[in-house]
C-alpha cells in the first residue's frame, strides 16, 4: 500500500473559504478512498493564505517536515497553483521531495514528479501560474489605488477613530485623549516623556490597552489624520512573491487628500505641534531633549527640580523647565549676558550669512530625520547613518570662516553648566580652558 498525503489551500481570493476548505478535504478523502492500493496518511491544509510564498504556510511546512521523516510516499494536490505560485518554490520542493523518494501528483495538470519529463512540464506550468499571480497582484493594487484616490480608507482603527466601511468615524473616548495630548504639548509645553507619564498616572490606556510610551505620543502628534487629512501608501508591497511590506520612501506616489474627514484637532493646533516637533531633536539616549541647534542646549538646568531647560521659539527664544515645575522661564539674551559676564569678555566675530543659513538648513534636516525615526519610517541603522552624514556637513559648514571662532562656538565649548534658581537668578559655571 502506498501512503498518500494530500495538500490543499484555500486562496485569499475565495469568498466562502470555510465551505471551499471543507469541500477540498472531502474531495481528497473520497479520491484516495477510490484507489485500491492507496491509504490516507494525512491531509495538510492552509486556510486563507497566499500561495506566492511558502513562508507563512504552516501546514505546507509541516508536510515537508513529515515527508523528511518518512511519513508518506506521495503527496497529491489539485493543481500547481494550489501547491505554489512561485516557480522557484515549485522546483525546489519537488526536487527535495524526489530525493527523499516522495513524489508529488498534480491531479488537474496530470503531472507526477517521479516521471522523467515532469520537471520540464512543471517549470512551464509553474511559470504560467506565477505570471497569473503577478497579473492578479497588479489588478488588485490598481483597484486599491483607485479606491484610495476616491477616499476609501485602507487600515485599522486608531486612537480617536473607528474605520467602518472604508470611512473614518470619530470615537469620542479616544478623541478626548488625542485632544489632551495636543493640549499638553502645544499649550502646556510638556515633552512627550512627561505626557506619557501623566497619561499612565491618570489610568488612560493606549490604543492597545497598554502603557503609554513617548514614541506612542509622538505618533499621535505626527499623525495627519487628526487634522482631517489622509495620507495613504505609506507602506507598499513591492514584491508580489514574498508579500513583504516596506515603508514607502518615494518608490510610489503617496495618495494625499486634504480635509478628507472630520478632524479631532484644528489644523492650526496640528501645525503648531509640527513646528514644535521640528524645533526639537535629541540624542538616541533621550529623544525628548532639545537638539544642540542652540548655543546653550543641554547646558541649562532647573535649580528647583534639576530637570533640563528646553528652548521655545516664537517671537523670542526663551528657555523653560522641561518638567514645567513652575520655575521661572528666561530669555536667551539674559542667558547670553550671564555667560558673557562669567567669561569676562565676548568674542564678536560672527559667522557669514551664507554659513548661518547653511547651518540652519542642516539643523532642520536633522530635526526632520529624527521625526522619520520616531515615526518608524526609517530604522535605527538608517537614522544613525544619515545623522552622521549631516553631522559631517554641519562640521564643514562651521569651518567656512576658517579658524575664526564665533560667539556660539566659544560659549558652547566654554560653558560647563548654567543653573536657573527659584527666583530666576542665573549662575554660570565655566570650564577650565
Amino acid at each position: 500500500m502506498k501512503r498518500i498525503a494530500a495538500y490543499c489551500r484555500v486562496s485569499t481570493e475565495k469568498n466562502d473559504q470555510q465551505n471551499s476548505f471543507e469541500s477540498q478535504k472531502r474531495y481528497f478523502k473520497e479520491y484516495i478512498g477510490r484507489q485500491p492500493d492507496w491509504e490516507l496518511a494525512g491531509i495538510f491544509a492552509d486556510e486563507g493564505v497566499s500561495g506566492t510564498s511558502t513562508k507563512k504556510r504552516k501546514a505546507f511546512n509541516d508536510m515537508i517536515f513529515a515527508a523528511k521523516s518518512g511519513c508518506f510516499d506521495f503527496i497529491i494536490t489539485r493543481e500547481i497553483s494550489r501547491f505554489a505560485r512561485n516557480t522557484l518554490d515549485s522546483i525546489h520542493y519537488t526536487r527535495e521531495l524526489k530525493k527523499l523518494g516522495v513524489g508529488v501528483i498534480f491531479l488537474a495538470d496530470n503531472i507526477n514528479t517521479l516521471d522523467a519529463d515532469a520537471e520540464l512540464r512543471l517549470t512551464i506550468m509553474s511559470s504560467i501560474a506565477q505570471e497569473e499571480s503577478r497579473k492578479t497582484s497588479e489588478r488588485v493594487k490598481w483597484g486599491q489605488r483607485r479606491r484610495m484616490e476616491q477616499g476609501v480608507v485602507f487600515g485599522r482603527d486608531l486612537l480617536g477613530y473607528d474605520v467602518r466601511g472604508g470611512r473614518l468615524y470619530i470615537n469620542e473616548d479616544g478623541a478626548k485623549t488625542v485632544r489632551m495630548i495636543f493640549k499638553k504639548f502645544t499649550d502646556e509645553n510638556k515633552g512627550t516623556h512627561t505626557i506619557a507619564r501623566e497619561l499612565n498616572e491618570a489610568g488612560i490606556k493606549s490604543m492597545h490597552a497598554g502603557e503609554w510610551k513617548n514614541t506612542a505620543v509622538l505618533r499621535v502628534l505626527r499623525n495627519e489624520k487628526y487634522c482631517g487629512d489622509l495620507v495613504q501608501k505609506k507602506t507598499i508591497t513591492p514584491d508580489y512573491l514574498s508579500h513583504d511590506k516596506k515603508y514607502n520612501r518615494g518608490e510610489e506616489d503617496f495618495i494625499i487628500l486634504k480635509d478628507h474627514h472630520e478632524p479631532i484637532v484644528s489644523r492650526g493646533i496640528f501645525e503648531a505641534a509640527a513646528r514644535l516637533l521640528d524645533e526639537r531633536a535629541g540624542s538616541q539616549k533621550d529623544k525628548a531633549k532639545y537638539s544642540r541647534r542652540y548655543v546653550f542646549s543641554g547646558k541649562i538646568k532647573c535649580g528647583n527640580c534639576n530637570s533640563s531647560y528646553v528652548a521655545r521659539k516664537r517671537k523670542h527664544l526663551t528657555w523653560r523647565c522641561y518638567k514645567s515645575c513652575g520655575n521661572k522661564g528666561i530669555r536667551d539674551e539674559a542667558v547670553m549676558g550671564a555667560a558673557s559676564e562669567a567669561a569676562g569678555a565676548r568674542v564678536t566675530r560672527p559667522q557669514s550669512k551664507s554659513s548661518e543659513e547653511e547651518i540652519r538648513v542642516i539643523n532642520m534636516k536633522k530635526a526632520r530625520l529624527l521625526g522619520l525615526y520616531m515615526d518608524g519610517i526609517i530604522d535605527k541603522d538608517e537614522f544613525v547613518s544619515a545623522r552622521a552624514r549631516l553631522e559631517k556637513e554641519l562640521a564643514k559648514a562651521n569651518e567656512i570662516n576658517g579658524t575664526e571662532i564665533t560667539d556660539g562656538e566659544f560659549y558652547r565649548s566654554a560653558v560647563e553648566r548654567i543653573v536657573v534658581g527659584k527666583g530666576g537668578e542665573i549662575k554660570v559655571q565655566m570650564k577650565c580652558i
